[in-house]
């Protein structure tokens, strides 16, 4: 590892999670001497990935981390597949519907697809979800290795219905690799459920999620919308190349 990098990456996280800091809460909060930082931040400015708020002394994210992760979303095939499987998935549903990718413990959204009832919302592209909390993460995590699902911990509550059992986990987790949908109710948010299930690419790898999101008052949904995300994943997974629907765990 590159301890340099490993630095600069560990600044630009800490801003995406407390949005602005002083170059002093940032050494406290990376146990990092200030001049280190300094150092970072000044390097992180000149290249537009940091900006210093005007009229003050702290620090936030830059454009540049925007214009990187456009490029992201530009090139990832697997958005690009699901965008109409999600159009699709949300018109015969009546749900929204959200495309993720696993990071570490997390799910990060790369597609959002709004409800179809014309109402205004806000997108949520970018937005990241504890994935033992939500059905997105729970059907990517239902085919890692053994060795890499059991490393996520430990399990932080969001809500009171937050799993922070790991044998309540493994539980739904198998029950994922069985039937190839995750669910997830209210563990992320109070108000919100969700539907999920896995795709997969030409190695067989689980490299996204796609599902619906329920109101809690619309909870539990009817076969009919959980076999649409089935198909849904069904159908992205083959265009990537997938032999298998659900694939093994290896």
């Amino acid at each position: 590892m590159i301890q340099s990098v490993d630095r600069a990456i560990r600044v630009l996280t800490a801003l995406q999670g407390s949005r602005r800091m002083t170059l002093t809460e940032l050494a406290t909060h990376l146990s990092l001497p200030a001049s280190t930082v300094h150092g970072i931040v000044k390097t992180l400015v000149s290249h537009g990935m940091v900006v210093q708020e005007r009229g003050s002394s702290r620090y936030q994210l830059g454009p540049a981390v925007l214009r990187l992760g456009n490029v992201y979303l530009d090139t990832i095939e697997l958005r690009s597949k699901a965008v109409p499987w999600a159009e699709d998935l949300a018109r015969r549903t009546g749900f929204a519907v959200r495309t993720g990718v696993l990071l570490l413990d997390d799910v990060v959204i790369i597609h959002h697809e709004p409800r179809p009832d014309g109402s205004r919302q806000m997108p949520e592209v970018g937005i990241v979800i504890p994935a033992h909390a939500s059905a997105l993460g729970k059907a990517m995590l239902a085919f890692e290795p053994s060795d890499a699902a059991s490393s996520h911990q430990p399990l932080r509550s969001m809500t009171g219905e937050t799993i922070t059992d790991s044998g309540e986990l493994a539980a739904q987790l198998k029950a994922v690799r069985d039937n190839g949908v995750a669910l997830e109710q209210e563990e992320a948010l109070i108000g919100e459920c969700a539907v999920a299930s896995p795709v997969f690419d030409a190695s067989d790898g689980a490299v996204g999620a796609i599902g619906i999101v329920v109101p809690s008052g619309a909870w539990p949904v009817d076969i009919a919308a959980r076999d649409a995300v089935r198909e849904a994943a069904r159908a992205i997974s083959r265009e990537l190349g997938a032999r298998n629907w659900p694939a093994q765990v290896g």
